[in-house]
């Protein structure tokens, strides 16, 4: 059997009479593209009604998740209880679990500079202040929407050398996006006011 004819029983185990393709079925890789959006906020909410006031509270877009999930982490440094209200808000129909809300104190506990190192004009030298209004950039790639109602988005800390993510879930009976996981503050830089190297 030559060459050609192995090519030939290949293809027509996979194209039928029709010459239509069967079920195959396709890795979905690169469907989306680069894309950042921008959030500008005037204040960072101090309770749960505050943040619902927000236009992007809508939760339409997994991008506005997103950037509401860090404007509520935030919070915590003022206060905790009201922090997690607003994480409840924004994981959807379930509240947060007991592992949530610990890993967030774990976390934001003594480095509550964490959250706000994703706003623009923060940095280590000035205690990861930043500038107001509150501004952040929420991105996606190319890989970002590879699962049908799921969605993986990245926010860049000012103390970190790489973006960092956060999963989102969309609820389809609303089409509102809530966030699923939360991976986004691991440690960063310390701060040069805390750190006696600096």
């Amino acid at each position: 059997m030559g060459l050609f004819d192995s090519v030939k029983r290949i293809f027509s185990g996979i194209i039928g009479n029709s010459g239509v393709t069967n079920n195959i079925t396709q890795p979905i890789v690169g469907r989306g593209k680069n894309e950042t959006q921008t959030f500008v906020f005037q204040s960072i909410p101090k309770t749960l009604e505050e943040l619902q006031k927000l236009p992007e509270a809508s939760l339409d877009t997994p991008f506005k998740a997103t950037a509401l999930t860090v404007l509520a982490l935030c919070a915590f440094k003022e206060n905790e209880e009201e922090c997690f209200k607003m994480l409840d808000f924004l994981n959807g129909p379930d509240a947060i679990t007991p592992y949530t809300r610990n890993f967030i104190r774990d976390r934001l506990k003594g480095r509550e500079y964490v959250a706000t190192s994703f706003f623009k004009g923060s940095s280590k030298s000035n205690d990861y202040t930043p500038t107001q209004p509150y501004t952040i950039d929420v991105m996606a790639n190319p890989y970002s929407f590879d699962n049908e109602n799921f969605a993986t988005l990245w926010v860049q800390s000012s103390g970190a050398d790489s973006p960092r993510s956060i999963a989102l879930r969309k609820k389809p009976s609303t089409g509102e996006w809530f966030f699923r996981e939360i991976q986004c503050i691991g440690d960063i830089k310390v701060p040069d006011s805390a750190n006696p190297w600096a």
